[in-house]
């Protein structure tokens, strides 16, 4: 794990690590792929070093988005949200969504607002 991780994110990895050993996955490469896993959670999560710099900076990539935390958020969560929305907010979130998540949901959703 790179130094920095979240205390939640080094107990999910030894948890893997041991989660393999245990099961005889991975013969000898436990520790890299509960490594991989984890460290592409804090990237989908904005964890890393460069998505920390980015927030700071105030180029987050949800930060156009009228959805307060939308990067985090489940597909129902966001449909009971997009009905509060206008037309033009909508469409911000459309835009977010396809180049970055592209989850089914949401664009059936939007779709059905129309």
């Amino acid at each position: 794990m790179p130094r920095g991780a979240s205390p939640k994110r080094e107990h999910e990895y030894e948890k893997l690590e041991k989660q393999f050993e245990k099961e005889g996955r991975y013969k000898g490469r436990e520790e890299e792929v509960a490594a991989r896993i984890v460290n592409k959670q804090r990237k989908q999560f904005g964890e890393t070093k460069g998505a920390k710099a980015k927030d700071r900076a105030g180029a987050s990539p949800d930060r156009n988005v009228p959805i307060a935390n939308y990067e985090h958020m489940t597909v129902p969560q966001v449909r009971s949200a997009l009905a509060e929305l206008t037309a033009a907010q909508r469409k911000k979130v459309r835009t977010y969504e396809t180049a970055h998540k592209n989850r089914k949901g949401v664009l059936e959703a939007l779709d059905r607002l129309h």
